[in-house]
């Protein structure tokens, strides 16, 4: 019950905000009802998926170090600059995944970058908090309004006029790219295959290319074909946005609202490094002693009765499983 009471504040806040953002709807779009209203039901559905999440012992335990750690005053003070590199290293550049290949992290980059640029437009025009005027009708000068505010005024035949009218655009070459290149990915690599799933591994990068190609159409359809065929792409784009947005909840990109947490852990285990928890077979230093603590007391909550085996190094667990294979299954091997 809980996780649908957040789902349902969540949402409600929403609202309140995209009534307050667009000025009593003065500034919002009637055409764009059906994105405003897919995302609601997404901050419904993150909502109530991450409490969901966070109900299981070893994520509530994630979620209480990794943003006790964050939120800290105490290492603040000890590492005024750990919080901000670690999220531009770990969230923004992501450079855990260079280690695996540089080909991914290049795709997974531009795939990162292109839907938060899509999302950084997109939503706050659907809410009505981002809008466009001009004091002629026809431009070319426009104001970028904020809120009802004028922040902006920029001459729509300009390179920044350009950026501004053709951003999601750009955002959709980035997103084409990084997401073609993970499914050509798991479709001819035997490594990625092992264990996919259609519907979990396949379906988000199909949808995130269904609404960039069907973008580009839009704008190719209003600049090239005078707008020939654009009533149709803009409902084949509608379907594919608004099913994506209900589905993100639910399925692999649950992973980006998940994130975050991983990143205070992150900071927990750096501003824990003081003290390092030896091998208890070989000496040899695991991690910090705050972090398998924590990992031991995890594995307590589940009621896994092996917890000790996180003082043993992953060499030396190995060797163990090895030893017990050849002395316990196959004697004599």
């Amino acid at each position: 019950m809980k996780p649908v009471v957040v789902g349902i504040v969540t949402a409600l806040v929403l609202c309140a905000a995209i009534y307050a953002g667009s000025r009593g709807l003065h500034s919002f779009d009637s055409a764009l009802v059906p994105y405003a209203v897919a995302s609601v039901f997404l901050a419904f559905g993150i909502a109530y998926r991450y409490t969901v999440w966070i109900s299981s012992p070893g994520a509530r335990r994630l979620f209480r170090k990794g943003w006790g750690a964050a939120l800290s005053w105490q290492n603040l003070r000890k590492a005024p600059t750990a919080l901000p590199r670690m999220i531009a290293t770990y969230l923004g550049f992501q450079k855990f995944l260079g280690a695996r290949s540089r080909a991914r992290w290049a795709a997974h980059q531009l795939l990162f970058w292109g839907c938060l640029l899509a999302a950084a437009i997109t939503f706050p025009l659907v809410w009505g908090w981002f809008t466009f005027t001009s004091n002629t009708g026809a431009g070319p000068a426009y104001t970028m309004n904020v809120w009802g505010f004028g922040v902006v005024r920029f001459d729509a035949l300009s390179p920044l006029g350009w950026l501004l009218f053709h951003g999601l655009d750009l955002a959709a070459v980035l997103v084409i790219a990084g997401a073609t290149y993970f499914l050509v990915r798991r479709m001819r690599d035997r490594e990625a295959s092992t264990g996919q799933r259609f519907g979990y591994d396949f379906v988000p990068l199909l949808a995130l290319i269904v609404i960039s190609v069907t973008g580009l159409l839009l704008t190719f359809s209003s600049a090239l074909l005078h707008g020939g065929g654009y009533e149709f792409v803009a409902v084949l784009h509608l379907a594919a946005v608004v099913l994506t947005l209900l589905y993100l909840p639910f399925g692999k990109f649950f992973h980006i609202v998940q994130r975050p947490a991983a990143v205070g852990m992150q900071l927990f285990k750096y501003t824990g490094a003081g003290q390092v928890q030896p091998c208890r077979v070989c000496g040899e230093p695991i991690d910090t002693t705050e972090y398998v603590d924590n990992l031991r007391a995890t594995m307590r909550d589940l009621d896994l009765r092996f917890d000790a085996m996180a003082l043993t190094c992953p060499r030396c667990k190995r060797l163990q499983r090895g030893q017990a294979y050849r002395t316990e299954v196959k004697r004599g091997f």
